[in-house]
This record gives structure tokens, C-alpha cells and sequence, in this order.
């Protein structure tokens, strides 16, 4: 509704725009052909008849030109007075328009709960937003740059404008009924202070956070967050992979855990399984058979990992197990079990 009408009043402004034109072209042709002026006198006759500044011709007008300048007179009146309204009519319902949809994105952002609130807009904070919006995840993004929030904000990506240090910008974004936040700015002292209100504000917040430097790690980990990621190590790590076992990388590549139809990779709370029927082991999960998918994977409650698990290792409550599969068998475990 609202973007139509900003719409509306620019197509008015480009008419008023080309009006004024127009009437510029008219004036200047006739002083230059009716008065006989110069192209510069008759351009200023243009402009001061238009303006109405009242300043004296350049020299005497003959009737003809007389009659032409009262014309112009009237036309500009009327051209110049309507491009002035609409002018005026577009830069205070510009800014009506910005405030009725900040208010209406506020009241979507104040209706989120277990969301994730991604600080900062930058390449991380971009790529973060992609894989959630293929998971079809709830999220916020807090940008202090406006040019950049107006640039990318659309209905699937709400944004708060500021700085996220700041514990209003925060509170604005809802950390307080978020379930995790995303720290992706550039500096590690702003990622710090971040870490720190967040936690403050939200105890049991999951907190993920980018750093630059290996000395920001442990400083990160103590102000609160629970993971820390240093993209460049990551992406030397990568490259260095590709030389040493390039084919196991390659088939790591290729495996795809975001998208509708290309999914290979997922991970299910032992709860989702309880959904369906009672199981005690892997064993008598009995994955394989039902979807043709392998577990590969098994995080126990207590947060501990482990790979390629023993048929017989229990299904606790609060664990989780990670699974292996083509698109299909993927697809058809999630019907099984009913997951989203």
C-alpha cells in the first residue's frame, strides 16, 4: 500500500519536472524568435519572467512580445505554483511514508519470538541471512548504515537501523525473546561489546560471533558466546584441504544442507522421533530401512559429538542425531517424522 503511493507522487514530480521544462523550452524559443534577443538574454528573460523576480528587460518589448510575456506569465504561474505543492506533498509524505513503515516493521519485529537477530549486514552477515532465509527461519537484521538497510530491507528480511552496541537497538530487535544472535561485524571490539549486552540482557541467548584476529577468540568466548567463528582461518584451512585430500573436500562441497530439493544433510531432536513411536537405540530407530538414510552423527545432551555412533547408543532426551541421505531420502524422512 505504501510503496504504490510513494510511487504515485514521483510519477506526479517527474510531471511537474517536465512541465517546468517545457515551459523553460517555450520561453527561451520565444524571446528568441518573437523578441529577436540572444540565447542568453533570451534565456534570462525566460528565467526572471518565470521566477517573477522583477528585474527590467534586457530592452523594450514590442507588442508582440508583450503579449507573449503575459502568456508566460500565466503558464508559469499556474506550472510553477502546481510543481511547488507537489514538490512540497512528496517530501513530507516521503517522510509520513517512512515512519508508517518503520512503525508497521516494528510491529512484525515485536510479534517474533525464538528468532534470530543478525548484527551487522556485511559479506558474513549477507551469507548468514541467505542459508536462513533457505531454512525458512525467522530473523532480524541490525544495520547502522540506512543506505544499506533501505537497499536490501524487504518483507522477508526486517531490519532495525542502528548501532547494535547500543541496548535499545537490541531490545528494538527483541533479544530478549530471540533464541539466537549472529555477531558479523567487522570489528572485533564492537563483536566484544555485542557479546557482552546480549548476554546480559538474555541469559540463555545462543550466541554466535565473527572475529578478525586468534587473540579474539578467547576474549569472545569469555564475554559469553557460545561459538566463535574466524572466517580467513576457515578459508585457509579450505584451500589448504583442496591440496592435501582435494577429492574428500570436493565430495564435502557437494553435499548441500539448505534448499527445497537438494538437501543431503540433517540433523533431529530425539524428540521429533518420539513424535512418531518409542525408540530406546539407533538400532531400533532402524533409519536405514524406513527412509534409506545413514546416521552419521549423534550429539549427546550434554553437548558432546560423536561421529559414526554405535547401533546401540541410546536416544536420551536433549540429544540429537545427524543424518546422511540423497534429496529423496531426505525428503522422505522429513515426511516421516513430520518435520518442517
Amino acid at each position: 500500500m505504501i510503496l504504490p503511493l510513494i510511487k504515485f507522487f514521483r510519477s506526479k514530480i517527474y510531471i511537474a519536472v517536465a512541465l517546468l521544462i517545457s515551459l523553460l523550452i517555450i520561453g527561451v524559443m520565444g524571446f528568441r524568435y518573437v523578441s529577436g534577443y540572444p540565447w542568453i538574454d533570451a534565456f534570462y528573460m525566460t528565467v526572471i519572467t518565470i521566477t517573477t523576480v522583477g528585474f527590467s528587460e534586457v530592452q523594450p518589448l514590442d507588442p508582440a512580445s508583450k503579449i507573449f510575456t503575459i502568456f508566460l506569465i500565466l503558464g508559469s504561474v499556474v506550472i510553477v505554483g502546481y510543481a511547488i505543492s507537489v514538490i512540497t506533498e512528496y517530501i513530507l509524505s516521503r517522510n509520513n511514508f517512512e515512519d508508517i513503515k518503520q512503525r508497521q516493521m516494528q510491529k512484525r519485529i515485536d510479534k517474533m519470538t525464538n528468532h534470530i537477530i543478525i548484527c551487522g549486514y556485511g559479506r558474513n552477515g549477507k551469507q548468514a541471512a541467505k542459508k536462513l532465509l533457505d531454512y525458512d527461519k525467522e530473523f532480524v537484521v541490525i544495520e547502522k548504515d540506512k543506505d544499506v538497510a533501505e537497499r536490501f530491507q524487504t518483507d522477508d528480511i526486517p531490519f532495525v537501523v542502528g548501532n547494535a552496541n547500543e541496548d535499545d537497538i537490541l531490545k528494538y530487535a527483541g533479544i530478549e525473546r530471540a533464541s539466537v544472535l549472529i555477531t558479523a561485524l567487522p570489528s572485533d571490539a564492537d563483536n566484544l561489546f555485542v557479546v557482552l549486552s546480549a548476554r546480559q540482557i538474555n541469559k540463555d541467548l545462543s550466541i554466535i560471533s565473527r572475529a578478525s584476529e586468534e587473540t579474539s577468540y578467547e576474549k569472545l568466548k569469555l564475554a559469553g558466546a557460545n561459538n566463535v567463528i574466524l572466517p580467513d582461518r576457515i578459508g585457509g584451512d579450505h584451500m589448504a584441504s583442496l591440496v592435501v585430500v582435494p577429492d574428500l573436500i570436493e565430495f564435502i562441497d557437494n553435499l548441500s544442507i539448505v534448499g527445497e530439493s537438494n538437501i543431503n544433510i540433517e540433523e533431529l531432536a530425539v524428540e521429533q522421533l518420539y513424535n512418531a513411536q518409542k525408540m530406546k537405540t539407533i538400532r531400533d530407530l532402524d533409519l536405514r530401512r524406513i527412509t534409506g538414510c545413514t546416521v552419521i552423527g549423534f550429539k549427546t545432551a550434554k553437548g558432546n559429538y560423536v561421529v559414526n555412533p554405535e547401533a546401540d547408543t541410546k536416544l536420551a532426551p536433549g540429544s540429537k542425531i545427524i543424518v546422511l541421505g540423497r534429496p529423496e531420502q531426505i525428503e522422505k524422512l522429513n515426511s516421516e517424522y513430520d518435520i518442517d
